[in-house]
């Protein structure tokens, strides 16, 4: 059975764009799509430097553009579950059809630029531990006054506090963590740092009309399949504020029988926690388009198991 994934912020990184573009109809769907949220996406795509891209406003349209055009790249795909990480959960919806291309990256412009705003409140930001035990790495975070963010599995969980917090964090890491991380986002994340955000993205989800899942659509709230467009749209609604749990998705993939996982443009981070967390299940991610006859070669001989 195959998965489709979706990555999330800090994926990004300049340039990575260029490549795709030169694909039959990209610049055109691009071009609609930039018109449609106000943003030159083709530019933060090809020409901006890492800075211009860290912004939350724009990376968060960017990689959800990406995921897609590279996800339409590949073809015909009918996978049997998808699922992104943070925001790669609205490429999800969007590959699941709970959201048309257009809506949903109307929706991530909304809460970029939400988040964005939530995050020059305070001076904020996230890193990954890598390496140490959840069950001693948690309280250790929460003694800090930090939020464990993301617990991605594969031993990696993301902090999110404030700068001095994550300070007070390189300076005591809990027992077993090899190494601390800081990671290119502008906010803590999925903490209540990001609650100011939530009321805009209600009511800007409010004006959709979202359908059911045409695929098993499973959510980074607690791992679980979800079956309604609404529920999906409200998940998604309250993400922002809380804590991504990839760990739990990863085991339902497992659950469902998954042999084989292909991660969207710009691919790597989640294939890099398969290969730890999910042995045997074949990977692909697509970087550059190079990758897409890997990617389908996966698909032909898994899509259907």
């Amino acid at each position: 059975m195959l998965v489709l994934v979706a990555p999330g912020q800090g994926a990004q990184t300049p340039g990575f764009l260029t490549p795709w573009l030169e694909l039959p109809g990209a610049a055109d769907r691009l071009a609609a799509w930039s018109d449609a949220i106000g943003l030159d996406l083709a530019h933060y795509g090809t020409k901006a430097g890492a800075d211009e891209i860290r912004d939350t406003s724009v990376a968060q349209p960017l990689l959800v553009a990406a995921g897609l055009l590279s996800a339409a790249a590949l073809g015909d795909v009918t996978p049997g579950a998808v699922a992104g990480h943070s925001v790669g959960e609205l490429t999800a919806a969007a590959l699941a059809g709970v959201l048309d291309d257009t809506a949903a990256l109307r929706l991530v412009r909304t809460r970029g630029l939400a988040m964005a705003e939530a995050a020059a409140i305070t001076p904020t930001g996230m890193s990954a531990l890598l390496g140490g035990d959840p069950q001693v790495t948690v309280p250790h975070l929460e003694k800090l006054g930090l939020t464990p963010a993301n617990v991605n599995g594969a031993g990696q969980i993301v902090a999110a506090g404030t700068l001095e917090q994550l300070a007070a964090l390189e300076a005591d890491k809990p027992e077993g963590v090899r190494r601390v991380v800081p990671l290119t986002v502008a906010g803590a994340f999925h903490t209540h740092h990001m609650a100011p955000a939530v009321e805009k993205l209600e009511r800007a989800a409010a004006e959709l009309s979202p359908a059911d899942p045409a695929v098993t659509y499973v959510s980074n709230k607690d791992g679980q399949a979800v079956a309604t467009g609404a529920e999906v749209l409200s998940r998604l609604v309250g993400q922002v504020a809380n804590p991504v749990r990839w760990d739990l998705c990863m085991e339902t993939f497992k659950e469902l029988g998954a042999t084989a996982l292909v991660e969207v443009c710009p691919g790597g981070t989640l294939t890099g926690l398969a290969k730890r967390a999910l042995p045997g299940v074949a990977t692909v991610a697509l970087k550059t388009p190079d990758d897409l006859d890997a990617a389908r070669t996966l698909i032909a001989e898994h899509a259907a198991v």
